[in-house]
């Protein structure tokens, strides 16, 4: 299994981004997928998750509505659009896939995802 982020940079605060991770080696279907973000010395923190299929979205309080999730099956590839980024924004961004078949999972819990990509930097200056 592999989980591969991309998109990652350098931008000004109230920008864009989009990055994106490719998933491969597992039946992409099968799997919740969520982003997470981590600075030095902090525990890694959930931003977004969405279900299998792209009809449930959930956010973290501090990037709701500012931050879209989005999944494309057909090229295995989960998204997270970053608008009006801040400062405070600036972390290694994290993909990872959670197994859809254990219900009680929770979608924001680092422990509750299988696999993990080796994260992308974003930084936003102010």
């Amino acid at each position: 299994v592999q989980l591969v982020e991309s998109g990652g940079g350098y931008v000004q605060a109230g920008d864009s981004l989009r990055v994106s991770c490719a998933a491969s080696g597992l039946p992409f279907t099968d799997y919740n997928m969520g982003w997470f973000r981590q600075v030095p010395g902090k525990e890694r923190e959930f931003v977004a998750a969405v279900n299998w299929n792209g009809a449930d979205t959930n956010y973290a309080d501090t990037v709701q509505g500012r931050f879209i999730i989005s999944r494309q099956n057909s090229r295995n590839t989960v998204y997270l659009r970053m608008n009006s980024l801040k400062p405070e924004d600036t972390a290694v961004y994290y993909c990872a896939a959670q197994i859809t078949y254990y219900s009680e999972r929770s979608y924001s819990a680092t422990n509750d995802y299988d696999y993990w990509g080796q994260g992308t930097q974003v930084t936003v200056s102010s």
